[in-house]
């Protein structure tokens, strides 16, 4: 018998988009906060037949648990920009019309970062234990015309 591979496993997600609706928090019966919100991810292409670009877009649906969840609410609005790491989990429910099992995917964060420079011109880092360091972050607001494309 040939010895069993043992291949490595690894489930994380990086998606940077924009939020398509406010984030709507609730509390599980335990008290813990959870966030869900949907994800607009979008990539342009070159259609090679039309000579045109074209927009792909795919809505994620997020979910973030515990402080990071109240966080979104309060700073995460419909439209806000973020870039979001984690996993992706398999829901599975019942359809309450024809009672069969349902299942969709679904992003479960672990850490959402907000892309907008505020007016100190320093990002939020809503990861689920602390923030991340921002030695990298800009000093100074960022427009448009300071983006070289």
């Amino acid at each position: 018998m040939p010895a069993q591979i043992k291949l490595p496993e690894q489930n994380l997600v990086l998606l940077v988009g924009r939020l398509t609706r406010d984030p709507n928090v609730a509390f599980t019966q335990k008290g813990q906060a959870v966030c869900r919100c949907d994800l607009a991810v979008n990539r342009r292409y070159l259609d090679k037949t039309t000579n045109e670009w074209k927009d792909d877009t795919v809505f994620v649906p997020i979910v973030i648990w515990g402080a990071a969840a109240e966080r979104c609410k309060d700073r995460l609005k419909k439209g806000s920009p973020v870039s979001v790491e984690g996993r992706l989990t398999l829901s599975e429910y019942t359809d309450k019309t024809t009672g069969q099992t349902r299942r969709s995917l679904q992003v479960t964060a672990s850490r959402v970062q907000i892309l907008e420079f505020g007016a100190a011109g320093a990002s939020s880092d809503m990861e689920g234990v602390s923030p991340a360091v921002k030695d990298d972050v800009p000093t100074t607001d960022v427009t448009e015309d300071d983006v070289p494309f």
